[in-house]
């Protein structure tokens, strides 16, 4: 059975976007996942279609209805983890990503206004899951953002399978620079390794270019590869 995005919105217009594009619409034109989208304005009791309302204690803007949102989610197919993309939610990494895309599939509910009813969230047990520390103007480009990142990692979408193995983040690692023709450009020229033929050579090129990035760029990633690195020399040592 394909792997399957629920995403419930109040846009619904916005989806597939971009996912019916490059590799992620021919995926989904090819049946290796399928896509469903829920209007929650449908599940609406009342005949302007209302989905949100004032917060209890004062304050700006809006919060979504608890009650709106549960019929939306009771009247869908959810295959997997319900997730809310919200600005609060835990950071999503490569590693939850082939978690996500590992499962049947994902609900993704996408937050607008001030946020969801805190009672919604904690009945569904429903995991909030952030993209970044910046806020969007709703949910939709960051469920985007997670489909198109889980769907590239199912069976059959990425034809080079070698290619997800040495991007960025597999190893825990940033991926190394890439370089093609024209060999000389603008006064600069293709390291002198990559064309030497000797695969060795360059595959521990690579992996000391990626260790370099990652250091001065992701401090965080490196302080991770690092103490996973250390524990394995660690247990090595032991044995």
């Amino acid at each position: 059975m394909s792997w399957r995005a629920t995403v419930l919105t109040i846009f619904p217009e916005m989806l597939p976007g971009p996912l019916a594009y490059s590799l992620a619409g021919k995926a989904l034109k090819a049946g290796l996942w399928r896509l469903e989208t829920v209007d929650i304005r449908e599940f609406a009791p009342d005949k302007h279609r209302s989905v949100d309302d004032a917060p209890f204690g004062g304050g700006p803007g809006m919060v979504m209805r608890p009650d709106v949102l549960d019929a939306a989610i009771a009247g869908s197919r959810v295959a997997g983890q319900l997730l809310l993309l919200s600005p609060r939610g835990c950071r999503l990494d490569q590693h939850r990503v082939r978690e996500l895309a590992a499962k049947p599939g994902v609900g993704l509910i996408c937050g607008r206004f001030e946020g969801v009813d805190e009672r919604l969230l904690e009945s569904r047990a429903i995991e909030e899951v952030s993209l970044g520390d910046f806020v969007l103007s709703g949910g939709e480009p960051a469920a985007i953002a997670l489909i198109d990142a889980c769907v590239r990692l199912l069976p059959g979408v990425v034809g080079c399978a070698e290619t997800l193995a040495e991007e960025s983040f597999a190893e825990g690692l940033l991926e190394y620079p890439q370089y093609t023709r024209p060999q000389l450009w603008n006064g600069r020229t293709v390291p002198e390794v990559l064309i030497s033929g000797d695969h060795r050579r360059i595959r521990a090129w690579r992996h000391a270019e990626a260790e370099r990035l990652t250091h001065e760029r992701r401090p965080d990633l490196w302080e991770r590869y690092s103490a996973t690195r250390k524990s394995d020399w660690d247990s090595e040592v032991d044995q």
